[in-house]
């Protein structure tokens, strides 16, 4: 009996500490400007070798992402709750809100910002780890998604460091947030590339 009382402590004990996904909201919505790093390899079933391309991040609370490509071509791109937006030389050129890439936009932002409640909406969320290891697993439950997704796996410490995105077509995408700081303040430059 003795065993049964201290094993059902135990559980207690664990559940009252147990990393959920509102501890999980919060800790990915605290910092107000993440630079970073990131590596992204798209692996089509189509080529022997997946497609790699590098270059930065800037997300910053209630502002979007600024995502600015350095290889293998050279592309920045402002994504916010408007829309994607791409720099060109005459400055950012809002792209077509096509539905598919519209709901793409919405749940990176999601992801990045720790929006599981927007995230909740259109995916079943599972979590395990804690708060300085943890794993991700969302599937899709919207008919649009699922035609686009089969799963999607993020994993994080402090900050997301890799995201997964499996298609159903058999294709599929990783992201590596490397160097991610949550430090720095929004320069001048970027000021300005968020306002317009």
């Amino acid at each position: 009996m003795r065993v049964l009382i201290l094993f059902a402590s135990l559980i207690l004990s664990l559940s009252a500490h147990a990393f959920d996904l509102q501890q999980l909201s919060d800790q990915l919505a605290k910092p107000s400007v993440i630079h970073g790093t990131f590596t992204q390899e798209k692996h089509l079933r189509a080529l022997p070798q997946p497609l790699v391309s590098k270059g930065t991040f800037v997300l910053a609370k209630d502002r979007g992402l600024l995502w600015l490509l350095k290889t293998p071509l050279q592309q920045d791109y402002r994504i916010s709750t408007q829309g994607i937006a791409r720099r060109d030389a005459n400055g950012w050129q809002p792209l077509p809100n096509k539905s598919a890439g519209a709901e793409q936009n919405r749940l990176f932002l999601a992801v990045l910002q720790g929006d599981s409640s927007g995230l909740q909406r259109d995916f079943d969320l599972q979590l395990q780890g804690d708060a300085t290891q943890w794993k991700l697993t969302l599937t899709p439950r919207s008919l649009l998604l699922k035609q686009v997704f089969t799963q999607i796996n993020i994993d994080g410490g402090e900050l997301v460091q890799t995201i997964q995105l499996l298609e159903t077509q058999g294709d599929s995408t990783v992201l590596r947030m490397q160097d991610s700081t949550a430090g720095q303040p929004l320069s001048e430059a970027e000021r300005h590339d968020f306002a317009q």
